[in-house]
């Protein structure tokens, strides 16, 4: 057996889990050949809360997408994320013995790993140490140090910690799956790689990736990343809205939010109503479309001021020259983007992982849900280019496989049925008149 150059990521979120396996063409776009996905029964907010359900899930995702290779997965760069996800900033410094030696990276790499050594607090650890600006004596600004000469190498330091025990069941529920952890990643750091370019990073933007137990933001200015943070709310908890207010079940409240939700309430029909069967014996209720909206955008708000204070408190609002770019399954609300316009005052767009995907992926894969999926296989990429680490088992005389375009798409009408509640799928009513009843099973 040998390593090809395929490289798996594997996204393990509250909703679900999903993985993509791909490798990177010459024209620097990446190519899927393999993709899996299931339901996520074992998470409550990121974190992991079922081992058994979460390793099962995994299983299932990897089978999909080995079948659709035909070839075997050994490896996976994982994603991470969680409220107990934090941040902090430190500067440390490096005393060299010789002025006329000139800087090398191994100068810069003995600096990071000094700053992994340092005391955290008890059940914590780090997870990412991303320079800064370097100073070398006292010219300070340096964002490259290495060629240059001085006796002190200083730098800051955006620093990222998690949980240990949750760390550890990660790895342990990959593991279980039979697979290895080749890396492990926060996850709007890799979504960022999927949906943003290096001008948005340059110009100063805030990626804010809503998922189904919480929302991730990463800030960059000047193509690095400056402030992270972790809000314990997401989607899931729009749906326990609309649960607790329609007064229906968990499977309509998830059909009604995705079908005819909207961040907006202005921008719903006061007369559109959707009719929704209760239990036996019980008759329809029925649900108007803009009560609805009332619902989510009371819930929205909530979130979006949350991430609006991340913003301000960061430092960076004032130099986000590209705004916000909204991703994640949340990011499909309808509205969504007008709606943080109006909260922030900061421009903002949709971002789909689409320009780094090759032309033939595009309209299956080149939506928000999957930025974290395909950013952890394209950050994976990154990283084989430089230690040459593959992920996928094959024979030495395998042909290198090929895209299988009829199974992706088949996957892809899988997920957004699942998407929707895999139960049932709604009737369509987009052409009827807003008088007419509609029906939600």
């Amino acid at each position: 057996m040998r390593n090809s150059d395929i490289v798996v990521g594997l996204d393990i979120g509250t909703t679900k889990i999903c993985v993509v396996a791909g490798r990177m063409t010459p024209e620097g776009k990446m190519e899927v050949l393999g993709v899996g996905h299931a339901p996520s029964a074992g998470l409550m907010r990121g974190v992991i809360s079922n081992i058994n359900k979460t390793v099962e899930g995994i299983q299932e995702a990897v089978r999909q997408a080995e079948e659709m290779m035909n070839a075997k997965i050994l490896k996976v760069y994982v994603g991470i994320a969680g409220q107990h996800i934090k941040s902090k900033r430190h500067r440390n410094y490096l005393l060299r013995d010789s002025l006329e030696r000139e800087i090398s990276q191994e100068d810069v790499d003995t600096l990071i790993e000094n700053v992994h050594r340092m005391v955290l607090p008890e059940g914590e650890q780090i997870i990412h140490v991303i320079p800064q600006t370097f100073m070398v004596d006292n010219d300070e600004g340096i964002e490259d140090p290495v060629g240059m000469c001085g006796l002190r190498l200083e730098a800051d330091f955006h620093i990222i910690t998690g949980k240990v025990n949750a760390t550890k069941n990660i790895y342990k529920c990959v593991t279980k799956a039979g697979l290895d952890v080749a890396g492990l990643m926060l996850e709007p750091i890799a979504s960022a790689d999927s949906v943003l370019n290096d001008t948005e990073k340059e110009a100063g933007v805030a990626l804010v990736d809503m998922g189904g137990g919480t929302t991730d933001i990463a800030i960059f200015h000047d193509g690095v990343i400056r402030h992270t943070a972790v809000i314990p709310l997401g989607g899931n908890i729009i749906t326990d809205d609309i649960k607790e207010g329609c007064m229906v079940l968990q499977h309509q409240a998830e059909k009604l939010k995705v079908k005819f939700g909207s961040a907006l309430a202005l921008d719903s029909l006061e007369n559109h109503v959707v009719s929704v069967p209760g239990p036996r014996g019980i008759t329809h209720r029925e649900v108007g479309v803009k009560n609805l909206a009332s619902i989510i955008q009371a819930r929205v708000d909530e979130i979006m001021e949350l991430v609006y204070y991340e913003i301000r408190n960061s430092g960076y609002e004032s130099k986000l020259i590209a705004g916000i770019v909204l991703t994640g399954g949340g990011a499909m609300l309808d509205n969504l983007d007008v709606f943080t316009e109006y909260i922030t005052g900061l421009p903002a767009r949709i971002g789909q992982p689409s320009e780094i995907l090759n032309r033939a992926m595009r309209s299956e894969l080149g939506m928000p849900q999957f930025s974290t999926a395909v950013g952890l296989s394209l950050k994976g990429n990154n990283k084989f280019q430089r230690e040459k680490i593959g992920g996928i088992a094959e024979p030495e005389d395998a042909q290198p496989p090929a895209p299988r375009k009829g199974r992706l798409r088949d996957w892809v009408f899988g997920v957004k049925e699942f998407l929707k509640g895999d139960a049932e799928v709604m009737e369509e009513f987009d052409n009827q008149q807003t008088t007419d009843n509609n029906i939600i099973n």
